[in-house]
């Protein structure tokens, strides 16, 4: 892989005991402490492509959602702390390689979240 090359990693927060704001409170508190890493070269919520009609603010997010862009070589550190902040919460990531290649993860202790950052590296080829 070409080092300009980055991989998208999306995370969504897919706990049924969690409602609707639950969510929110932690994709926001993610996104504060992902925005501090050196590593993540950006992080964003994701924008709800149909907002419900009337919706008057400016852009309109899906819920429990967030995106980050890394470059593959720090996915293992990002990996890392996602399992310290994380690890026992239930998520669902998806992994996508600039080339278009696709990785669905879904986790719900650090256990898994160790495989999965396996699974990731492997991925990557790291």
């Amino acid at each position: 892989m070409a080092k300009s090359s980055t991989a998208t990693l999306t995370i969504a927060f897919n706990d049924p005991q969690l409602d609707q704001e639950e969510k929110e409170e932690e994709v926001q508190k993610l996104l504060k402490q992902m925005k501090q890493l050196k590593e993540v070269e950006s992080v964003e919520r994701v924008l709800d492509p149909n907002p419900p009609i009337g919706n008057k603010s400016f852009s309109a997010f899906l819920v429990g959602l967030l995106t980050a862009e890394v470059s593959p070589a720090n996915i293992k550190k990002l990996f890392q702390f996602l399992t310290d902040r994380l690890g026992n919460k239930s998520i669902k990531m998806k992994v996508k390689a600039s080339d278009g290649k696709e990785l669905e993860i879904e986790t719900s202790s650090r256990e898994e979240f160790e495989v999965a950052m396996q699974k990731a590296q492997d991925f990557f080829q790291i």
